[in-house]
């Protein structure tokens, strides 16, 4: 009777983690979706809302690292100063991997069309779990 109800309870933890798994890839998803569709409006402040709010968040894009979260919005707004620039984002997510329940990292494609020219690359993201929030603590774009 002891095995079956040990087996019994490694099926429902195995269950229960896949179930927090699938809200979180969704809640992720979600987060990600939603800057796109700021980023499309013209908003960097609202596309901002899926970074870390700290001062240890790690930016690093073609300039080198950046580190806290004002110094990645100066930096979204100084590269993308208005409309032709900023133009419309397109996101691909390539993989997600679960580092742990704390953690996921992300690796993608974003594309810019753009009346100031066309422009594409990669990302590389690491995102954790704040405070029942999935927010980008790293983000390696280029």
């Amino acid at each position: 009777m002891k095995k079956a109800t040990l087996s019994l309870l490694f099926m429902l933890c195995i269950l229960t983690t896949f179930a927090q798994a699938d809200k979180d890839v969704t809640a992720i998803r979600k987060m990600l979706f939603l800057q796109v569709v700021e980023w499309n409006k013209g908003n960097i402040d609202g596309y901002m809302h899926g970074y870390w709010e700290s001062d240890s968040l790690l930016f690093i894009g073609s300039k080198g690292p950046r580190y806290g979260y004002a110094a990645t919005l100066k930096r979204y707004k100084e590269a993308y100063p208005d409309a032709d620039h900023m133009g419309k984002l397109r996101t691909t997510i390539v993989s997600m991997d679960r580092l742990s329940a704390e953690y996921y990292f992300i690796v993608g494609k974003w594309a810019l069309q753009r009346n100031a020219g066309d422009v594409d690359g990669s990302f590389t993201l690491l995102l954790r779990k704040i405070k029942g929030t999935w927010v980008i603590v790293c983000d390696h774009s280029s």
